[in-house]
């Protein structure tokens, strides 16, 4: 699978350990960028999520990290031939990522695999485990570029994910919003897409199914998502 074309814009993903997905794409249609101006996309892969956010907000300021030199050459390539040239791509760990910019939203669809074993592809490893990044380093990081007010979005299976809100909260942040996610109707829950605060909030929660029984997108997936597949 060497490119995926959108509406607007193209993904090449020639090098990229982490292809495009649905979960990448569904994430990217349902955070909100609400009141949003600098959002920090960390391990933006192929570019993805920073497109998408770009497409729906063409005026958001968006900066794009990525640890690995052959996703980063995918997604520099990728933004140079979208619409939006000017999103800003850093190579490089974002333990490491210092700014003077601070950020109301920050986006990440991040590595979750923490005890599973490792394939033969290292660079895959690193999209997809923890190592690399783990739920505490991505939270640090967060807290040192939030402006006051800001959210952070993530994606994650739900163990995961129910992991790493109780993280967040053990560090003060506050679920905003959560939306449980299965594949088909008769599945159980398998991803939670969520928002954390920096500061107290209600917390708005929703369900959202992929697939219906025959095997095609429901409404809700079609509707969330149809700004971005060519043929939706």
């Amino acid at each position: 699978m060497a490119s995926f074309a959108f509406k607007q814009f193209k993904i090449d993903q020639n090098r990229a350990a982490m292809k495009v997905s649905t979960d990448g794409i569904m994430f990217g249609a349902w955070i909100s960028l609400v009141n949003a101006q600098n959002l920090l996309d960390i391990g933006t892969g192929t570019g993805l999520l920073s497109l998408m956010a770009k497409q729906r907000a063409p005026e958001l300021q968006v900066h794009a990290i990525e640890i690995d030199e052959q996703a980063a050459l995918d997604a520099k390539e990728n933004f140079s031939a979208s619409p939006w040239p000017e999103i800003e791509l850093v190579q490089l760990a974002v333990q490491q990522f210092e700014s003077t910019q601070q950020f109301d939203l920050v986006i990440s669809n991040p590595p979750y695999f923490q005890s599973s074993l490792k394939g033969e592809d290292a660079r895959r490893n690193v999209a997809r485990h923890t190592d690399s990044l783990s739920f505490e380093e991505l939270i640090s990081a967060f807290l040192r570029v939030a402006k006051p007010n800001a959210r952070l979005a993530v994606i994650l299976p739900y163990e995961e994910g129910s992991a790493f809100i109780y993280l967040a909260e053990q560090n003060n942040l506050h679920l905003a919003r959560v939306c449980e996610v299965k594949t088909t109707p008769n599945k159980g829950v398998s991803r939670l897409m969520f928002e954390m605060s920096t500061n107290p909030c209600d917390t708005h929660r929703e369900t959202l199914c992929i697939y219906n029984i025959h095997g095609q997108y429901t409404e809700e997936y079609t509707s969330l998502c149809k700004a971005f597949y060519l043929k939706m």
